[in-house]
């Protein structure tokens, strides 16, 4: 969509980085789009929405200036803003399970308009919460489902009603489960994607409870020869943002690198 938009308009930005890889970032920005950090810098022209979504303060400044919106926003972050909006209004204490300074929580965050709002990211954060009559419950898109379980445990002891909605990404659970798969079976695994990309870090968390000789890389230049010195099975997983042709070249590296060794 960004790359599309990017041809049809001749002034044309982003709010926030599109998605968390800054190769692919950088690309955009060679082709006219331009990334900016509120919507006062925007000035005239069309906005792209990021796949984090954004907040809705941020999307009703843009609507009242009149600019073209161009909304990537992935429809399972939308989905979660739907249900803590309506979990808000229908009276819980909004539960969020997730990591409070990432962009699409402080987004999801936003719609919870009508009462108590608490980001919880993991059990024992969970285990500070205070009793409540009814609690409603949303995931970031990109955790994990063992962390979103053993919260939701620890608030069924401290609330009357708890109302959950898996909103965590189909494509998120799956790729977690490969990964766990590649990592019991080689002696080195690659995740390969943004260092601040929260479902890659994840991901490569994941693969190092299980394979500690894990290495998180954005590149192919990240890559040490040495980590593959010893191993004969070489695991490569990416997160979720990580464009093709970054999996390709890593990939094109490892083949360099061992027909060397």
């Amino acid at each position: 969509m960004a790359f599309d938009a990017a041809e049809n308009h001749s002034k044309i930005c982003s709010l926030g980085p599109i998605i968390h890889s800054p190769q692919l970032v950088k690309k955009l920005e060679d082709g006219g789009v331009r990334v900016v950090k509120t919507p006062a810098e925007i000035g005239e022209g069309a906005v792209i929405v990021r796949s984090h979504g954004v907040t809705a303060d941020e999307i009703a400044v843009i609507e009242a200036l009149e600019l073209e919106i161009i909304d990537a926003t992935c429809p399972f972050v939308k989905n979660a803003q739907k249900h803590a909006n309506s979990l808000s209004a229908n009276g819980y204490h909004l539960i969020l399970v997730g990591e409070s300074d990432h962009p699409e929580v402080q987004g999801i965050v936003s719609y919870a308009t009508d009462g108590p709002v608490t980001v919880v990211a993991t059990p024992e954060d969970a285990e500070r919460l205070p009793k409540a009559a009814r609690y409603g419950i949303v995931a970031q898109t990109t955790q994990s489902f063992d962390n979103l379980q053993d919260i939701v445990t620890v608030c069924l002891r401290k609330a009357k009603e708890v109302r959950v909605f898996n909103t965590i990404c189909d494509a998120t659970a799956v790729r977690q489960d490969e990964a766990r798969a590649i990592a019991m079976e080689a002696d080195v695994v690659l995740v390969i994607g943004g260092f601040n990309s929260a479902n890659t870090t994840r991901l490569a968390s994941i693969c190092r409870d299980i394979q500690p000789e894990t290495h998180h890389v954005e590149t192919a230049d990240d890559i040490e020869p040495g980590w593959l010195a010893c191993s004969r099975t070489v695991g490569v997983t990416a997160g979720a943002s990580t464009p093709a042709w970054l999996i390709e070249q890593v990939i094109l590296r490892l083949q360099q690198i061992t027909s060397q060794q």
